[in-house]
């Protein structure tokens, strides 16, 4: 745990003396995409966001257990010209914008994983824990113009316990530019097989212990899914947001018998108080 706070201080520190010679050109927003959180109103130096959000969610992935959960929202950011430095819940990064139409971003991330008690009716009863990881995510999005109405999307996650490749296209709606609105997406998932048996591939060792048939996963088309997103300023510091998320799993992983559900599906609400 030490080396991993020691290796995030040293991305911030960094990360605080990078210089960049961009302008701001005007726009309240880095992007004006809800789906990007910007505090900073257009405005160079440090901002805050402070919040809680409450998810209606599967307990984990494949599951068909449902639940509440409330976590924190918001972010830590410092901004310079069009480059925003961030520190965002378990990640730590950097997005930058290019020419107008290019977005790009990368973090390090922290991985919980799975826990046997994540399934209240033990339906993970003998697959043990699955280990946490520090997770690299790059991304890269372009938009078709500088309003950002339609936008592609490219997110390549990738750590010790395997890699996912995540591309969609989006549709903004609304002509606001500081970052609220609506926004809709429709994304292709792939990943190795090391990040498929992480979440649905079984052993000889858990397939003794938890009596599920062993199984093993390749690497490949994982799902095809939508995500919506919602954010709204009630006032000059209150901030509503919202998310809808359906992802449809692929044939291979329907067959394993951790996935109790052909999908995942998750609502999610907050509030979020901008200093």
């Amino acid at each position: 745990m030490k080396k991993r706070i020691g290796l995030l201080l040293a991305v911030f520190i960094h990360a605080l003396f990078f210089q960049t010679a961009l302008a701001q050109d005007g726009k309240t927003a880095l992007v004006p995409l809800p789906s990007v959180e910007d505090f900073t109103k257009g405005n160079d130096g440090w901002s805050f966001g402070l919040g809680l959000g409450v998810e209606y969610e599967s307990a984990y992935e494949g599951s068909d257990e449902f639940g509440f959960e409330v976590d924190p929202a918001g972010a830590v950011q410092w901004r310079r010209g069009n480059d925003i430095f961030y520190w965002a819940g378990e990640a730590l990064g950097w997005r930058g914008l290019r020419s107008n139409t290019w977005l790009f971003d990368a973090a390090i991330a922290f991985d919980e994983g799975r826990e046997e008690g994540d399934s209240d009716d033990g339906r993970l009863d003998g697959l043990g824990d699955a280990d946490e990881d520090i997770e690299l995510v790059l991304q890269a999005r372009r938009a078709f113009d500088v309003d950002w109405h339609y936008w592609l999307d490219g997110r390549i996650v990738t750590g010790d316990n395997g890699s996912l490749g995540i591309f969609g296209v989006g549709r903004r709606i609304g002509d606001q530019t500081d970052g609220t609105g609506s926004e809709f997406a429709i994304v292709v998932v792939y990943h190795d097989s090391d990040w498929a048996n992480k979440d649905f591939g079984i052993d000889a060792e858990q397939s003794v212990a938890s009596g599920l048939s062993e199984t093993q996963l390749s690497g490949g088309f994982r799902s095809i899914g939508f995500n919506y997103n919602y954010r709204h300023y009630i006032n000059e510091n209150w901030q509503v947001f919202g998310e809808v998320l359906y992802e449809r799993y692929s044939s291979d992983i329907e067959d394993s018998p951790i996935a109790r559900n052909n999908y995942e599906a998750e609502v999610g609400v907050g509030f979020i108080y901008v200093f």
